[in-house]
């Protein structure tokens, strides 16, 4: 998984103009269902880096923001290039198919990719999500 970051340095705007990820899936049963559901993965994993947070009320614990119209989420023009390669494997151990489950699976390790990539961009390391202008300027 690796990912290219630009950091507007006046704004301090996020962008994500490239991902590459390789993934070892098993048996592959479905070549085009498998790389659109990683793309979504990893479009999730961009949405959990920077966008998504669930703010919760210090005094009971529950979500202040309990509907979409506070929940922010990318659009169409906050994703970029998206590269998804499968790595040939054989695992025989993990059922008598050698398929693996891909649900969710995309979404490993795309935060972390992009929060390495806006340290090189800055140097500023953050290690909460999401990565936000206010914790790119207290890092």
């Amino acid at each position: 998984m690796f990912a290219e970051a630009q950091v507007d340095p006046d704004l301090g705007i996020v962008r994500v103009p490239r991902i590459v990820a390789a993934y070892g899936v098993g048996h592959l049963m479905n070549a085009k269902t498998a790389h659109s559901q990683l793309i979504g993965g990893i479009i999730w994993g961009v949405s959990m880096a920077l966008f998504e947070e669930t703010r919760l009320d210090a005094r009971d614990g529950r979500p202040v923001n309990g509907n979409l119209a506070e929940y922010h989420v990318p659009v169409n023009a906050d994703i970029g290039e998206i590269d998804v390669s499968f790595v040939d494997e054989h695992d025989p151990y993990i059922n008598p198919l050698g398929a693996k489950g891909i649900g969710e699976i995309g979404i490993t390790g795309v935060p972390a990719a992009i929060a390495n990539a806006i340290y090189h961009a800055t140097g500023k390391r953050v290690r909460d999500l999401p990565i936000t202008l206010d914790k790119l300027l207290t890092a």
